[in-house]
């Protein structure tokens, strides 16, 4: 193992990974399994079946206390008054100028008691912006308990089926985005009905030192089903499917709530929180872009960072794209001019230095069958 590799933290399911073949690369700091037996199949494993991730990387941090609800508020653009304690919700970390510190989502464990899972690259920065934010507020405090957390999805079309048979909880009764408390393979955990792969699904909060029996215990339940491992790679692929923002790539704090097409997730009617004045002033002008999907016309594969261009001019630039391995297609998302948005505007997108065609298409690409 090189001397970089040591420096890297390591989830609880470090050695199950290396065990079982998984192509392990750094990821924000972490060791993490990138994929175990190609990223098609495990992404179209979650699409027909289900797949099992580690995503024990992600952070969780803690507001708790008399005033934790004007907290939340304070520093999230959605409106958490409105969670009921179960329930949880997708929501910015907001700026004062209406961008993104990072994106989250928020759990209310009580009604003084919430729960912040933020992205695994930024969770020193945001324990430390939220703690500054709050300070004002009042009876809030915040605590950084990501290392009380390993986090394991259950992804995919037979992920009730497969949690199911190790937990008492009755999962018909979670509905989508909201959680429980129970036992999960003997094992204390939360079970959250939410996931970043656009499939119904699970993801199990529990100790760390539970993870490993809790991992073994759902691979042996999914056996009948064929559930297999999945890493990063089709988590990422997966969730462009289903249009979910990368936090670095689609937004980030030179990109507001409304620029990245996410006005669902602001919560107009608070009274006050970080962005407001900033986005209502955006909302009143209307932005002068936005973050479209597209799909490739010619054959060729955009991917994050080429140039997008209408004629000669160049207008934007593509935040993610891949060719996806269930829909079949590339696509991808831009930011562009306000002006080309509409469904069907041509694009030119520069890819190492020949121009190929795409078309604005609508968000999501991939919408799960429901029922």
């Amino acid at each position: 193992m090189s001397p970089s590799t040591e420096k890297l933290k390591k989830t609880a399911l470090n050695a199950w990974h290396r065990a079982h073949g998984a192509r392990m690369v750094p990821f924000a700091g972490w060791d993490m399994p990138v994929e175990y037996s190609g990223v098609s199949n495990e992404h179209m494993a979650v699409r027909t079946r289900a797949g099992l991730f580690d995503v024990s990387h992600m952070g969780q941090i803690e507001v708790a206390g008399r005033d934790a609800l004007a907290a939340v508020q304070h520093i999230s653009s959605n409106d958490a008054a409105r969670l009921k304690v179960g329930q949880a919700h997708y929501a910015g970390l907001m700026t004062d100028t209406g961008t993104f510190v990072d994106d989250m989502l928020v759990y209310r464990f009580g009604n003084d008691h919430f729960l912040m899972v933020v992205n695994a690259s930024n969770v020193d920065k945001d324990y430390a912006y939220i703690v500054e934010q709050i300070k004002g507020v009042g009876d809030a405090s915040a605590v950084n308990s990501s290392s009380r957390y390993e986090l394991i999805a259950v992804q995919g079309p037979a992920a009730r089926e497969i949690v199911q048979q190790l937990t008492s909880v009755d999962l018909d009764t979670i509905k989508y985005y909201w959680f429980a408390h129970g036992e999960v393979a003997n094992a204390r955990a939360t079970i959250s009905r939410t996931g970043y792969t656009g499939e119904d699904g699970y993801e199990i909060f529990v100790a760390p030192a539970q993870a490993v029996r809790v991992w073994d215990a759902l691979m042996a339940a999914g056996r009948d089903v064929d559930l297999i491992p999945a890493g990063l790679g089709a988590r990422d692929t997966l969730r462009l499917e289903a249009a979910m923002r990368l936090y670095g790539n689609d937004i980030d704090d030179t990109t507001t709530v409304l620029d990245a097409d996410l006005e669902w997730i602001v919560g107009w009617n608070k009274a006050e929180f970080l962005g407001k004045t900033a986005l209502a002033a955006q909302k009143a002008s209307g932005p002068t872009r936005r973050l479209v999907g597209f799909e490739m016309v010619d054959r060729a594969i955009a991917r994050h960072g080429h140039d997008v261009y209408d004629d000669s001019r160049k207008i934007g630039v593509v935040t993610s794209g891949t060719q996806t391995p269930f829909l079949k297609k590339a696509i991808g998302m831009a930011y562009v001019p306000a002006g080309k948005t509409a469904q069907g505007t041509g694009l030119e997108i520069d890819i190492r230095g020949r121009r190929a065609r795409a078309r604005v298409v609508p968000l999501p690409f991939y919408k799960r069958p429901r029922g």
